[in-house]
């Protein structure tokens, strides 16, 4: 693996991310985050959405709350991914059941300009185009950016807003 692909990287760069859970204090759990968020190395806070209510998908019983943020870091994609997962395990969460109940969940969504696929992890990330509850929020702090490269993020959400009423603003 190339030196940087883990850690920090030298130059900071801007990422989106979707935060999400359903388990617990739902609101506190997501202002953790971003206090586990602002607390990494060379990482900051740009913008955050609304947070959003969207109506449970899959398995999971329960509504969800999201939220999008901008942030900066220097950290590598890995670096990033790496400590998106020691933040949700801390507030709880465990392996398990894909798309179940959980405290926290912590998309990342864009890498700077980065298209990047591995096992582990694939930016942007491979389903906005088909998730209300990701383009709803990430609507406020980026409508025009494009993530499949051809339609932004406020035309893929017109798509997908035939059913009102699955994602709505919680505050």
């Amino acid at each position: 693996m190339r030196r940087g692909a883990i850690g920090r990287r030298n130059k900071p760069v801007v990422c989106r991310l979707l935060l999400g859970g359903n388990e617990g204090d739902r609101l506190r759990n997501l202002d953790q985050a971003v206090r586990s968020l602002l607390i990494l190395p060379g990482t900051r806070v740009l913008a955050r959405s609304r947070v959003y209510e969207t109506a449970p998908i899959g398995p999971a019983d329960r509504p969800f709350l999201n939220q999008a943020l901008e942030i900066e870091t220097s950290l590598s994609p890995m670096g990033l991914l790496v400590e998106c997962k020691r933040i949700e395990a801390e507030a709880g969460r465990r392996p398990g059941l894909r798309w179940g109940n959980r405290p926290l969940d912590i998309d990342i969504l864009s890498y700077g300009r980065l298209r990047l696929r591995t096992p582990w992890l694939t930016i942007p990330h491979p389903r906005i185009a088909q998730r209300a509850f990701v383009l709803a929020p990430l609507r406020e702090l980026a409508p025009r950016w494009a993530p499949d490269g051809r339609r932004s993020v406020a035309a893929l959400l017109r798509r997908l807003n035939r059913a009102p009423g699955t994602v709505k603003i919680f505050k």
